[in-house]
């Protein structure tokens, strides 16, 4: 099963405020722990919301775009891990083990959401041209 890590953004990280070298070697030796597990699919920082967009889809149909920075802090991402483990107790235990994501002392979430696999979906034509899709992306992912 394939899990999202996700770290909560905070002030700093949405001021651009990057992680001292201290940070930046936990978060190093984590992620090789996760390497090693050969659990880890992905991660990433982000940087802040001033530097992205929101595209809103009206009821009315109407599209607009929303620019950055946004002002809820508290429901922005400032990160992720993308893991693949065999349940939700494994991925909390996994997020148990990081470092606090914006350093010690300060107060922060990671949030834990399951992706939907193709197999949730059941059968249909939409699922075969999916799986088709999913299939062709590989094949590039291994090409590059």
């Amino acid at each position: 099963m394939r899990f999202m890590m996700i770290v909560k953004a905070n002030k700093n990280s949405e001021a651009g405020v990057l992680p001292d070298e201290a940070m930046i070697a936990k978060m190093g030796k984590f992620n090789e722990q996760l390497v090693n597990a050969g659990i880890l699919v992905d991660a990433a920082g982000l940087q802040a919301s001033a530097k992205g967009a929101r595209v809103k889809f009206a009821k009315d149909g109407k599209v607009s775009v929303i620019d950055g920075p946004f002002a809820e802090t508290k429901e922005l991402i400032a990160g992720y891990w993308i893991i693949n483990v065999k349940s939700l107790q494994e991925a909390i235990d996994w997020a148990k083990k990081s470092p606090a994501p914006h350093g010690d002392g300060v107060e922060t979430a990671i949030e834990i959401r399951q992706f939907f696999e193709m197999e949730d979906f059941g059968e249909s034509p939409a699922v075969d041209d999916a799986r088709k899709l999913e299939k062709k992306l590989a094949a590039q992912k291994n090409n590059k």
